[in-house]
């Protein structure tokens, strides 16, 4: 198959090019913004066009959350337009579409894992355009596949490991919100799972992922110090209302994974195994 890989200098785009190299069956078409703006309806059709694509995984989006709330212009491009584009134009060739979507389309009010059939209630500007990209992309390709996942981070790019690795290094004190719940995703895992998607043949429908496991922001924090060596930083519990943002965060956002899990056959890492692997990465081991 030809595949068009969009979004492919960010963290998921990096982890799927790595994983391109286990999988030399299929042609890719790696592209980010200098290779294809796929804001631009007609260049998007013509590329699908010219290089035949079969399937197309979009790792493109606006994902700066605080800022949304001041360039909801921008996100809704990005997040709900372009994914309209992206699946009309594979949908003409007949083709399937894997748009990754995200944990804010829920409020967080939950107190048990979302499954995929619950209701959605975004609470922020990022959240309500990343939910019109699910519902754009749904309807103008038959062969969509959605996944929504949380909290990512990788070797590659900005992310809150990144973060607090740099952070641990140079304060004597952190604070990190401990009222906010969900799982961690290793975009590595993620591109793993897509990869499991497209061998088996995709199956259209909405689905969570995200590794195995339930913690706090806070808990996490702690948990990357103490994998990194780091130990001249004390990080403090905070609440939410301790450190206010411009966009609302769900309080809780844990994924059930049944449905992918049962779909594509995947066993899934365990957050703090997978964490482990990304420091190794990062600390060069």
């Amino acid at each position: 198959m030809n595949i068009l890989i969009t979004g492919c200098n960010g963290q998921l785009g990096n982890e799927m090019q790595l994983l391109e190299k286990t999988h030399p069956q299929h042609v890719y078409f790696n592209t980010d913004v200098q290779e294809l703006d796929i804001t631009d309806r007609e260049a998007v059709e013509a590329f699908v066009e010219e290089h035949q694509i079969d399937g197309i995984v979009n790792c493109a989006a606006y994902t700066a959350v605080d800022k949304a709330e001041s360039n909801v212009e921008l996100c809704t491009l990005l997040n709900a337009t372009a994914p309209a584009y992206l699946a009309q134009a594979i949908e003409r060739r007949g083709g399937w579409f894997v748009q990754i979507s995200t944990d804010y389309v829920f409020d967080g009010t939950n107190h048990v894992p979302y499954v995929e059939a619950d209701g959605v209630c975004p609470n922020s500007t990022y959240g309500r355009t990343k939910l019109e990209g699910e519902q754009q992309a749904m309807s103008a390709c038959r062969r969509t596949m959605i996944i929504r996942t949380a909290w990512l981070y990788s070797s590659f790019g900005n992310n809150f490991v990144k973060t607090m690795i740099r952070l641990g290094r140079e304060k004597s004190e952190l604070g990190v919100i401990f009222d906010q719940i969900g799982t961690p995703t290793y975009a590595r895992d993620l591109a793993v799972a897509i990869f499991a998607a497209i061998d088996k043949g995709i199956v259209p429908g909405i689905y969570h992922y995200s590794n195995e496991g339930v913690i706090s922001w806070y808990d996490f924090a702690k948990a990357i110090h103490r994998m990194a060596g780091i130990t001249t930083c004390r990080v403090r519990p905070l609440h939410t209302s301790e450190y206010p943002t411009p966009a609302a965060r769900p309080h809780y956002s844990v994924l059930d994974k049944t449905k992918i899990k049962q779909t594509y056959a995947l066993d899934i890492p365990y957050w703090e195994e997978s964490l482990a692997e990304c420091i190794m990465q990062l600390l060069g081991f």
